[in-house]
């Protein structure tokens, strides 16, 4: 059975009529990425709203009465799209760094290798698998975690550009540490000395204008912060500072880290010997 029947047999797809000719490459592998999380949808989904939850019943509890952000936002209303947005910006990174490595160390890149997809082929699939599975986990997120607080949507346009930009360029970013690391011990220190501190100094849990000025300083420079202030801009028409700002320096991090990672595709690094 093909990846695009399994996935209408899943429900993901309408079901539709054999068509003439092929599927085009990039899509069979992106239908292929989709499904490799689907499968295993009890922890690359339900796993990340579990923990989502976990924070915000525990940091809830703890600060609801004690901080007060962006003037009459409470802290529960302040926290879920930061928590919406963490769980975007780590599944979309574990998505196309955990395929490559896997297929590394299985040895089936091989096969992938013997097909006539070009670089741009490689990189729009990985990279649009790992939107998808960062905007179904951040859906997920969102739908568990709305029910505790009253939460506006002032720009919705605004919540969709950062999520779907974040997610991009974490998905690229991991398609880069795939592609570097060897085994697995290699890309978890990516991960965890990496991705992870700077996605929790990011202000998930905090505005940053709380910070002393160096901290504070050195929160700006950090890239995770404008996504997730941007995305949270789209709930209450408020950050830390201004969208476009924020928008700029996404973008402008999405196209350093397309240039890197298709660069890296196109010489064939560490996948061809």
């Amino acid at each position: 059975m093909s990846p695009e029947s399994q996935l209408a047999v899943a429900g993901l797809l309408p079901v539709q009529q054999p068509q003439g000719g092929a599927m085009v490459g990039w899509r069979t592998l992106f239908l292929k990425e989709i499904l490799r999380f689907w499968k295993v949808g009890f922890q690359t989904v339900g796993a990340p709203m579990l923990t989502a939850i976990l924070y915000l019943l525990v940091f809830g509890h703890v600060l609801e009465d004690r901080v007060r952000v962006f003037g009459t936002v409470s802290y529960t209303a302040f926290l879920i799209p930061g928590l919406v947005m963490m769980s975007v910006l780590q599944n979309a990174f574990a998505n196309s760094s955990s395929s490559l490595i896997q297929s590394k160390i299985m040895g089936n890149l091989v096969f992938l290798l013997l097909t006539p997809l070009s670089h741009w082929h490689w990189f729009t699939a990985y990279v649009a698998s790992s939107v998808v599975r960062g905007l179904v986990v951040g859906a997920g997120v969102l739908l568990v975690t709305v029910w505790f607080t009253d939460l506006p949507f002032v720009a919705v346009a605004w919540i969709g550009v950062f999520a779907v930009l974040g997610a991009a360029l974490m998905g690229t970013l991991g398609l880069i540490a795939g592609l570097w690391a060897e085994k697995f011990d290699q890309l978890a220190v990516f991960q965890n000395f990496i991705i992870m501190p700077m996605t929790f100094l990011s202000g998930v849990f905090y505005s940053i204008k709380s910070l002393p000025p160096f901290w504070l300083a050195v929160s700006h420079l950090n890239p995770f912060f404008y996504m997730i202030d941007g995305f949270r801009y789209g709930f209450f028409g408020q950050s830390d500072v201004s969208p476009w700002l924020s928008l700029a320096i996404v973008g402008s991090s999405m196209l350093a880290a397309s240039a890197a990672a298709i660069r890296l595709l196109r010489i064939g690094y560490k996948i061809r010997s």
